[in-house]
């Protein structure tokens, strides 16, 4: 079950991260999956004109955080306590990246999610990232 739906995870993501908001778009949310877009543009890419190691960092934490929130609704301060990321092939020139965001455990506590980010057209996948979020406690 949904805490939060589309909608409301990006009316969050702008009203508590506008800094980053316009990057992003989420293209689904199931309970067991959060898709989103990272809309590449001049400032992602590093020299050579592919996208940067930190801005597909940004894309899977995005989408982790974004997909624990689904779950248990606007919390503002859960946080990243571990992200492991393997950088598998340069992402395609001229193309939003794509991620595919699953928890694979939802405690009180600890959130553990898999993010697997792809090229828009593309099949293989570029990078697939491990992460760990902390859950502040309720009240």
């Amino acid at each position: 079950m949904l805490a939060m739906d589309r909608a409301e995870l990006l009316a969050f993501l702008g009203r508590e991260f506008p800094q980053v908001a316009a990057d992003f778009d989420i293209t689904a949310v199931t309970p067991d999956l959060l898709t989103m877009r990272l809309l590449t543009a001049e400032r992602h890419l590093r020299p050579g004109g592919t996208v940067s190691g930190p801005t597909m960092f940004a894309l899977a934490d995005v989408a982790i955080y974004l997909a624990i929130l689904s779950r248990i609704g606007p919390v503002a301060l859960a946080v990243t306590t571990n992200c492991s990321i393997d950088f598998m092939r340069k992402p395609e020139a001229g193309r939003d990246l794509l991620a595919e965001a699953r928890l694979l455990k939802l405690g009180r506590q600890l959130a553990v999610g898999d993010v697997l980010i792809r090229s828009e057209g593309a099949e293989g996948v570029v990078a697939r990232a491990a992460l760990t979020y902390a859950i502040p406690p309720r009240g």
